[in-house]
């Protein structure tokens, strides 16, 4: 006689749905995705789906909730301590080790999100990487004599350039992580030690022209 199969507690079936939802939205995206789809991958009924976040919405907001925490522990992490060169390169490998190790979720975070959910979108979540890794540069910046206020520049630009490169890089595995990032970091570094206090002024076309 086979055992009856133990049902999972509350905390259990959301962890589960989580999961489930991660795996669904990270390869449909959120508008081809479905509860239907969603509850049938779990195993449940849809009315499940919707007790435990109200709907697909819920469910979603939740999921990106999570992986941007994840992303920001992990970089806030990896800033914390060492030289500004050693903290620039751990941000690199921090977040190429995210992208390596949490597919998902990174895909999950590079989809278009919906308007009804705030914060969702890859732009909002770099904005927020960027600017406690702008700590780090505003620091360095002062220390060499730079003007501040232009810190931020720089941080958006290597969190953008290593999102990128790392989403390049889930199609192209044959390259090494750890060489993909040194590459980078030598990239984003070559730039920073040879900064000039003020950059010469381009010549930008007046808007309308």
């Amino acid at each position: 006689m086979t055992s009856r199969r133990r049902r999972m507690s509350a905390s259990e079936r959301r962890a589960q749905l989580i999961e489930v939802g991660r795996t669904v939205f990270a390869d449909k995206g959120f508008e081809a995705a479905s509860v239907e789809e969603i509850a049938a991958a779990a195993k449940v009924s849809k009315p499940v789906v919707y007790e435990h976040f109200g709907g697909k919405e819920g469910l979603y907001a939740v999921i990106i909730d999570r992986e941007m925490e994840r992303v920001i522990r992990v970089i806030t992490t990896a800033i914390s301590q060492g030289s500004p060169r050693e903290r620039s390169e751990q941000a690199v490998v921090a977040m190429l080790s995210y992208i390596r190790d949490e597919p998902s979720g990174f895909a999950v975070l590079c989809h278009d999100a919906p308007s009804s959910v705030s914060g969702g979108q890859m732009s909002n979540l770099l904005a927020i990487v960027a600017e406690r890794v702008g700590d780090v540069f505003e620091a360095a910046f002062k220390e060499a004599g730079y003007d501040v206020k232009y810190a931020p520049v720089y941080a958006q630009a290597l969190i953008g350039m290593v999102t990128f490169v790392g989403a390049w890089w889930t199609d192209n595995r044959h390259l090494r992580v750890d060489r993909v990032a040194s590459h980078l970091h030598a990239l984003a570094w070559m730039g920073l030690r040879n900064l000039p206090a003020r950059p010469a002024k381009l010549p930008v076309p007046k808007a309308g022209r």
